[in-house]
């Protein structure tokens, strides 16, 4: 019953997630919800090693759940859950996308999609904030401001920032440097 739980959230998960794989992450919240499969942490974890490795954060995603669950088989089915809708998508919307791409409800629809896409990027982008840089749990019980923040977490993100803004490295750059500073750090 498990793996058609997980077929059916990935399948779901790659046909509703539009504007990549950032767009999949309300997604990947939502079954870290509802399902002990991963934690929020470990799906920030996920993405930061999905950032420095090839493929989307869905399908890295999908591919570790169906491994964690059943192995090499079930990361095979929940990665191909994620992948099929796409795959049937495209397959169909090519040969007719061309004769209405100029047609304005088609138009609209696309202008319409980019802002709740946007809205769904940030939505994912907040919630790794929350999980990253806040400790809502340490100040719900102190009520005290100064524990809202994980400090050590706000002052590598205070400088990793402006270094990714002024210097444009690769992101693998970025990424090893904060592993190397939590190592050194011990943070």
């Amino acid at each position: 019953m498990v793996y058609l739980q997980m077929i059916w959230e990935f399948f779901k998960t790659g046909l509703f997630t539009i504007g990549g794989g950032l767009a999949s992450l309300p997604f990947l919240h939502n079954i870290a919800d509802r399902y002990d499969w991963y934690t929020h942490e470990q799906l920030i974890d996920m993405i930061a090693v999905s950032e420095s490795t090839p493929g989307a954060i869905g399908i890295n995603m999908a591919t570790y759940v169906g491994y964690t669950i059943g192995g090499a088989f079930s990361s095979i089915l929940s990665t191909l859950a994620l992948i099929l809708p796409s795959f049937i998508i495209v397959s169909l919307v090519a040969g007719v996308l061309n004769r209405f791409k100029e047609n304005p409800l088609v138009r609209s629809a696309f202008y319409g999609l980019r802002p709740a896409v946007c809205a769904l990027i940030a939505s994912a982008g907040w919630g790794v904030v929350r999980i990253s840089l806040l400790n809502t749990a340490l100040f719900s019980s102190t009520g005290k401001l100064l524990d809202l923040f994980d400090l050590k977490a706000v002052i590598l993100f205070a400088l990793i920032l402006p270094a990714i803004l002024r210097w444009k490295k690769h992101p693998i750059v970025y990424i090893g440097a904060a592993a190397l500073i939590g190592v050194v750090f011990q943070l």
